[in-house]
């Protein structure tokens, strides 16, 4: 009885032609993968991290959690390594940037407080706010007015939840209105920044500080698994902050803490990021690169407006976003639709992901086959 439940629902999925497929990484040429600047395929570093663990004396596993047997004396000097990096008093390493937002979500605000967050945030984001006894209300998307009109609403501490640069659409938040707005009226601003660690500020610290905003915001949930191309997270704040998740997040108390093989990988990236900065730069020369394209290619109004690595090519309906995506795909470009609900129904897309790697000859290719495509 409760496969055939089941069933009916994955039936329903296959209806809304929606159902998810678990997918094998193909050849083509990678405008998919969050690796924005290559850092997951770069050799060199490979090779930097495999003579780092040749030469390490640790355990391979952390055996526990961090409160138990999974902490580390490398674990917390990396800790103090990206609270310098990211211009603060302290960092908590987390094991995903999902579990992160679990954990300031769910145990920071109390029953008595107010979410507002932005409504394209995260499912992350989005499942920490389930979590939090804290009343929630979403806002409209980058809309520092809206925000305003929600405040009027809210009751006890008010903490405003919203990304510095997001991932279906590649906008980047008006974050100092959002830290104007919130110093104005008290709130504490927590701030996603997945999509934009190790790609903006000095030596990748993210777009809060490369606006001079770590001050004015509460809480920073950095991700490794985009830009850094590896995987964890990192929330920054203050020390009281930090211990305070220590003694109240459960996600991070009751879960094996990162491995001390994973730890020294992530502090052999960082030291490389810091040592070659011009990966970034590069990046944002493959972006103008492609803007440029798609202005001689009269193909702007088919995609979003955006000045990041993530481009989006809206095509109304989950059957013709995957069937453009399967030919994309059988042109040996690495592209995936995006899919409703994930996004609004009838603005289902192509996202697009650039990278440091991405040739202009790459570029040029996969625009002039959208154009064909698209004029079919």
């Amino acid at each position: 009885m409760y496969d055939r439940n089941l069933k009916d629902k994955l039936d329903d999925k296959k209806t809304e032609n929606s159902l998810r497929k678990l997918p094998f990484y193909s050849d083509g040429i990678d405008f998919s993968s969050n690796d924005y600047l290559g850092l997951a395929r770069n050799f060199s570093l490979k090779k930097s991290i495999i003579s780092a663990l040749e030469n390490d004396q640790e355990k391979l596993g952390s055996t526990g959690s961090r409160l138990l047997t999974g902490n580390s004396k490398k674990t917390e000097k990396l800790e103090e390594s990206l609270a310098t990096l990211f211009k603060s008093e302290a960092a908590l390493i987390f094991n995903s940037g999902y579990t992160a937002n679990l954990s300031v979500l769910s145990s920071v605000p109390t029953r008595h407080d107010t979410i507002l967050y932005d409504a394209d945030c995260h499912a992350s984001i989005k499942d920490g706010l389930r979590l939090s006894l804290a009343k929630h209300y979403s806002f409209q998307h980058n809309h520092p007015e809206d925000l305003l009109k929600k405040l009027a609403n809210c009751t006890g501490n008010v903490f405003v939840v919203v990304e510095s640069l997001y991932s279906m659409d590649g906008s980047i938040a008006p974050l100092k209105d959002f830290a104007t707005i919130c110093k104005a009226h008290g709130c504490a601003l927590i701030v996603d920044e997945a999509h934009s660690t190790g790609i903006y500020g000095l030596n990748g610290s993210g777009l809060v500080c490369e606006n001079h905003l770590e001050e004015e915001v509460f809480a920073r949930i950095m991700t490794f698994g985009k830009g850094i191309g590896f995987q964890g997270a990192c929330v920054v704040g203050s020390e009281v902050l930090k211990q305070y998740l220590i003694n109240f997040a459960r996600p991070f108390i009751y879960t094996t803490a990162t491995s001390p093989a994973d730890i020294l990988h992530l502090t052999t990236i960082f030291d490389h990021l810091k040592e070659h900065p011009e990966y970034a730069p590069r990046l944002f020369d493959v972006i103008e690169f492609f803007r440029k394209k798609l202005n001689e290619l009269s193909l702007n109004g088919h995609f979003l407006d955006s000045k990041s690595a993530i481009q989006a090519l809206i095509v109304s309906g989950n059957h013709e976003v995957k069937h453009i995506s399967s030919k994309l795909n059988e042109a040996g470009f690495h592209v995936f639709p995006i899919l409703s609900p994930t996004v609004e129904k009838g603005k289902e897309r192509i996202r697009i992901c650039l990278h440091e790697f991405n040739t202009e000859k790459e570029i040029t290719d996969l625009l002039h086959h959208i154009v064909t495509i698209i004029h079919e």
